[in-house]
């Protein structure tokens, strides 16, 4: 018996169904020519767990020829029973996995005209469960600053260099530690990292922090013999693993008052900072090494700028409609408010209006006096409250600009 919860072995399974094993074992030998070495290992799985049902629970089935949807179906319930390796049954996404990849071995063997192939796919689409898509996991700002200050406060020089270089750079821990020692390459006048081919089938150059560069000839210079194949390997010589980077990253957390964190959320963290602070989309993928759109825009619903602003200027309208909020008392605003408000600014149509909100400006009104400009009972409160600053500050014409607009409404709602 092989694998998790003691599934068996393509062995066990040709003495009692032959007719399925071979099939089978000859579909992975195909597959193997096109998928990683890794995705093979998860259809050899998905289809073991298959073989495995019917020489308990369907023992008519003898070839793939004779499953029909009935099978395809007594399956789903057989599958979602098993016990999952650490869990008392299989998670959502390995279920989906498994029948996704059965459903595929069935498609394919159709379309290669092989004799074993059903008359019909007994599979569906619909067969798959539908999964979570929880949003990435990145950290705030201020716990990847204690993460970065508590590695490089760390003893270990390989601590420090592997948090800095995941936080700035992104890279995947695979990525990481199969950099090779020629990794660090310039181009022009700026040092790049030279990313290999990995998960996505695709190389890459990203832009190299200064500071990273100086990390790693320290830790080079100190540790690393000459002519290592490795760009970053272990001080005794060894390849980094993603078991070790973990470790690592979890041992900088611990000092800096954290839980725990996967490597992958280093990732996040960097796509999730630069996303707050402007950076394009087709950029980010780019520093990632995302191949789809789709795998970068998980990322645009964690935190957007655009999103917040325009949501904050549809809250200051809708809020109208409920009467004008109380005023804090003198001194009840914290240095993050103050600091709000002395960084207030205006989005415009060709850039921002950094003017504070307690000055005045012979300009703030302009809109009110253009011939386009409409306006209804739900922004009465707003007027009348110009309408008054105006009269404090006896400025006439736009004390009668105001007046006009709220006679207006007040005409309009008498109609």
């Amino acid at each position: 018996m092989t694998g998790p919860a003691l599934l068996p072995d393509w062995a066990q399974l040709a003495e009692v169904l032959p007719g399925i094993t071979v099939p089978m074992r000859r579909y992975l030998e195909q597959v193997a020519c096109v998928l990683r070495p890794g995705s093979v290992s998860g259809a050899d799985l998905a289809l073991r767990s298959f073989a495995a049902f019917p020489a308990g629970s369907a023992p008519e089935v003898t070839c793939p020829s004779v499953i029909t949807r009935r099978h395809a179906g007594a399956f789903k319930p057989w599958l979602a029973a098993r016990p999952g390796q650490n869990k008392p049954r299989l998670t959502t996404a390995t279920i989906a996995h498994r029948l996704g990849t059965l459903r595929m071995f069935f498609v394919r063997i159709e379309e290669w005209g092989w004799d074993e192939a059903p008359p019909r796919v007994p599979m569906f689409p619909g067969d798959l469960p539908r999964q979570d898509h929880p949003l990435p996991k990145a950290l705030d700002d201020a716990a990847a600053a204690r993460l970065l200050r508590a590695a490089q406060n760390d003893r270990r020089m390989l601590v420090g260099v592997t948090v800095e270089m995941l936080l700035r750079t992104g890279l995947r821990v695979s990525e990481f530690t199969g950099l090779r020692a020629d990794a660090v390459v310039l181009i022009g006048a700026g040092p790049w990292l030279h990313v290999p081919v990995g998960k996505l089938r695709e190389d890459r150059y990203l832009p190299l922090h200064p500071q990273l560069v100086t990390l790693i000839d320290g830790y080079r210079n100190a540790h690393v013999p000459p002519g290592h194949s490795l760009l970053l390997p272990r001080e005794n010589g060894r390849p980094l693993d993603r078991h070790t980077v973990t470790r690592m990253i979890n041992r900088a957390g611990a000092a800096a008052g954290l839980p725990h964190i996967h490597p992958h959320q280093l990732r996040h963290t960097l796509a999730t900072q630069a996303i707050n602070r402007g950076m394009s989309l087709e950029a980010i993928a780019a520093l990632l090494g995302h191949r789809s759109p789709g795998m970068t825009l998980r990322y645009a619903k964690i935190a957007s700028r655009t999103v917040a602003d325009e949501y904050f200027a549809v809250s200051e309208k809708v809020e109208a409609l409920y009467g004008q909020p109380a005023q804090l008392p003198a001194g009840a605003a914290g240095p993050r408010m103050t600091r709000i408000r002395r960084e207030h600014h205006r989005l415009l149509g060709n850039g921002y209006c950094t003017r504070p909100p307690q000055l005045d400006c012979a300009f703030e009104s302009i809109c009110e006096t253009c011939s386009y400009f409409q306006t209804s009972i739900e922004f009465r409160p707003g007027l009348a409250a110009q309408h008054h600053d105006a009269q404090a500050k006896h400025q006439t014409s736009r004390e009668q600009l105001f007046a006009q607009l709220l006679t207006r409404i007040d005409d309009n709602q008498a109609s």
